[in-house]
């Protein structure tokens, strides 16, 4: 017990090793770096020392503009959908107990932007309208792969082989969507559908974050029986776990969490399969996962991310799911031959 710590809040407890800790303290070190470099750089250069100038509450002029107000929720909003899709990406993992599953793998970005397209084709505008449809796309797809995989029990790798297959069902419908309608929806699904952080402003990142914490809610009851669900399903019923039931909440807080972000952003790629695998590498943990150490990765990462997004070049801001996926196409490759090597 002298290499772990047990933190305890009423009566759930959890215990961490020290490097554990340890990476998280150093992951949210890196985190504060990164707000702090996007809220200092850009057209506008500030110093530090100006940067928090300008958050102070008497501040005016347009220092307080450029950091609050466009500056500031692009900021958080990077950290916190990073954190969404880790953490996300995180739930997945453990429920298939496969690193190649996550959101983006298995195909409920990809269900969510149908839904997105499916709202704009009937005429739907507005974040709130986009909202429902990426969520309610999500979920569907989610609910579809789950009944698909559903035999004599859910198996990680069937949910994983039947989400591609779904995946690339409605990645097809989804074109399909695109050449017939009119040049100003497909222009809007295109744009929406590249995953990007631009013109973020506070109103959609605080409902994503009250709708997060809300699937917060649920961590509780589900990281001690993730525990003993990576130990197997036998194992986890006999210690008293209902374990459908349980992988059925995973599946659905994965989901939503996942699904907030892409109503917000669009789908942005890879962040869900790599960050929850980092961190475990990171933290020592073997095959289990990691769900604080995977949102905190998931929010490094974004947050990065959007960083090379912005500044890399010069007078252009590039859609930050390009960056996600030139990145987290390397170690997709890297992930697939690691696997193939071990089977």
């Amino acid at each position: 017990m002298s290499g772990a710590v047990v933190l305890r809040a009423g009566r759930v407890s959890v215990r961490l090793s020290r490097r554990a800790l340890a990476v998280h303290a150093l992951a949210a070190v890196v985190l504060v770096c990164c707000l702090s470099a996007a809220l200092s750089l850009g057209s506008r250069p500030l110093s530090p020392a100006e940067v928090l100038a300008a958050l102070g509450p008497d501040a005016r002029g347009p220092d307080r503009m450029v950091v609050v107000e466009w500056r500031a929720p692009r900021a958080v909003a990077a950290a916190l959908f990073g954190a969404c899709l880790g953490l996300s990406g995180g739930l997945i993992q453990s429920l298939t107990r496969n690193p190649l599953g996550s959101p983006d793998v298995i195909g409920f970005n990809t269900g969510a932007f149908t839904g997105v397209v499916c709202v704009m084709l009937l005429g739907g505008t507005g974040f709130a309208v986009l909202a429902g449809g990426a969520v309610l796309g999500g979920l569907g797809t989610a609910a579809l792969v789950y009944v698909l995989a559903l035999r004599r029990g859910m198996r990680g790798f069937r949910l994983i082989v039947v989400g591609i297959a779904v995946s690339a069902m409605l990645g097809s419908v989804n074109t399909w969507f695109s050449v017939k309608a009119d040049l100003d929806v497909a222009l809007r699904a295109a744009v929406w559908g590249a995953g990007t952080l631009n013109g973020t402003s506070w109103p959609p990142v605080a409902a994503c974050a009250v709708a997060a914490a809300a699937l917060l809610l649920t961590m509780p009851v589900l990281v001690p029986r993730m525990r003993q669900l990576e130990l197997g399903d036998d194992t986890a019923s006999m210690s008293g776990v209902p374990v459908e039931r349980t992988k059925a909440l995973m599946m659905v807080a994965g989901v939503g969490l996942t699904s907030v972000v892409t109503a917000v952003t669009g789908p942005i790629a890879f962040v869900a399969l790599a960050a929850p695998q980092i961190a475990r590498r990171l933290t020592g943990r073997g095959g289990a996962v990691d769900p604080v150490g995977a949102a905190l990765v998931g929010a490094v990462l974004l947050s990065l991310a959007d960083l090379v997004a912005q500044h890399a070049l010069p007078d252009t801001a590039l859609p930050v799911g390009a960056v996600t996926v030139c990145l987290g196409g390397g170690y997709l490759v890297w992930l697939l031959v690691r696997e193939s090597g071990r089977s």
